[in-house]
């Protein structure tokens, strides 16, 4: 059997095998159809499931009211806005504003739909795949996809005439473009190992055991810095830097209102159910898993592996939520240039060599280990000197209090600087004024 279905994969869906027709036509309408609806109905779930778990963990009671344990309340959530007034800013760009929460929504939709959620079903006759499309390049789509995503929030902050949402909007592109070099990278490494673009050929190639899934085969390494970079990608916390209310107010959907602002909020929650399922679908086989010996259990049976598995990893992003506080900017970009991007790059390389002789590989880990060593001792010696250098506000000065600038070895007064103190004092440290004792007085000495 399983070189069948190998056979069958290698050629694509075995729906178009005989031509299209008007059979082929109503099954791939379904299929659109029914993902579709899966997707809103997933994303109405994940709202309230991440409501609840996060109650839960802050020991508070979550929704309960609208429906059974508070199901529905997603719904009226969105029936709310529905009928909500729809405001457009004087200074907006029209038609701009209203185009980009379509570029945040389309592309999760599309990304969806080259991910294998089951095996191969036969109706009257004809088997395909539990699969919308399956592409020879399905992994290129959910990568330029992904990207495309960026310009619907840079195209919202930027035509919404305020300075809040432009910042936010200037964020989101540079940490977008940020990590997808490193997201990149290591779908390379597993296209690598694979030997195929294709969504369903990657599940298949980890098909045999679980120990064939790419996280294991990749050393695990690749499988946290992907997931990493991906939620960096999704701007989900800690890296909601595009949203910090605390700093930009809404970020830059804060102009929107009603039905467009809830379709931002769909992309957001969409977006993360999409992802997930590819980050299953790279690295933990897809819809792989033991399949009970049973009447029809190899049909459906696959599909509930592969809703568990992103299950798990929805909850790792609730998690993530609850537990994890924001990062800053700073941070945010040091994390994806200095780290993440060089060790995706050398793990990419260690892999190849690996895959084309054992000695290859080993020479390659021993050049990145060196290059690693560069780079830590540059980075080491760009922050002393930036330390060295560092300004620092006169506030003390203002207040009559001298402060020590580190790199200039004297002390900051109101009247500019002052050579230090004989017997001096640990360099750095902030100075209030002359001790009693020191002065030999009971008073201290003040400045004026």
């Amino acid at each position: 059997m399983s070189a069948v279905l190998a056979a069958l994969t290698t050629h694509g869906d075995p729906l178009y095998a005989h031509g299209v027709g008007w059979f082929v036509w109503v099954v791939v309408l379904i299929k659109v159809l029914v993902a579709f609806v899966v997707l809103l109905v997933s994303v109405m779930l994940m709202i309230w499931f991440e409501r609840k778990v996060i109650s839960d963990m802050q020991s508070r009671i979550g929704p309960n009211r609208a429906g059974p344990w508070g199901l529905l309340q997603t719904l009226a959530d969105g029936t709310k806005l529905f009928f909500k007034e729809d405001l457009l800013p004087e200074r907006a760009d029209r038609a701009v504003f209203k185009l980009a929460p379509y570029l945040s929504l389309v592309p999760a939709l599309l990304i969806f739909s080259v991910v294998p959620v089951g095996g191969i079903v036969t109706i009257a006759g004809h088997p395909f795949e539990l699969q919308v499309a399956d592409p020879p390049i399905g992994i290129l789509v959910v990568l330029a996809m992904s990207s495309i995503a960026v310009y619907g929030v840079m195209l919202a902050g930027w035509s919404s005439g305020s300075k809040y949402p432009l910042l936010g909007s200037v964020r989101g592109s540079a940490q977008m473009i940020s990590y997808e070099a490193a997201l990149g990278i290591l779908t390379v490494t597993v296209v690598l190992v694979t030997g195929s673009l294709s969504t369903r050929a990657i599940v298949q190639s980890q098909a045999v055991n679980f120990w064939d899934w790419n996280v294991l085969r990749l050393g695990v390494v690749p499988f946290f810095l992907f997931l990493t970079a991906i939620t960096a990608e999704l701007t989900r916390p800690p890296f909601d830097l595009t949203e910090a209310e605390s700093e930009l107010v809404g970020g830059f959907h804060t102009e929107y209102s009603s039905i467009r602002f809830a379709l931002f909020f769909l992309a957001e929650f969409m977006n993360v159910i999409t992802m997930s399922a590819v980050v299953v679908t790279l690295f933990f086989g897809g819809p792989d898993g033991p399949v009970p010996h049973l009447p029809t259990f190899d049909v459906w049976f696959p599909t509930v592996w592969f809703l568990a598995k992103v299950l798990v990893f929805l909850f790792v992003y609730v998690w993530f939520r609850a537990a994890l506080p924001r990062l800053r900017y700073d941070q945010l970009m040091t994390l994806g240039w200095k780290y993440l991007i060089p060790l995706s790059l050398g793990w990419m390389l260690a892999v190849s060599g690996f895959l084309v002789d054992g000695w290859w590989g080993l020479g390659i880990i021993v050049v990145a280990i060196a290059c690693t060593g560069l780079l830590v001792r540059a980075f080491a010696i760009g922050k002393r000197r930036a330390d060295e250098h560092l300004l620092v506000s006169p506030l003390g000065a203002r207040l009559g209090l001298p402060v020590l600038v580190p790199g200039i070895g004297g002390v900051l007064g109101p009247e500019g600087p002052e050579p230090p103190a004989p017997g001096g004092g640990e360099r750095g440290a902030v100075s209030a004024g002359t001790a009693p004792e020191a002065a030999g007085t009971d008073e201290p000495k003040g400045v004026s």
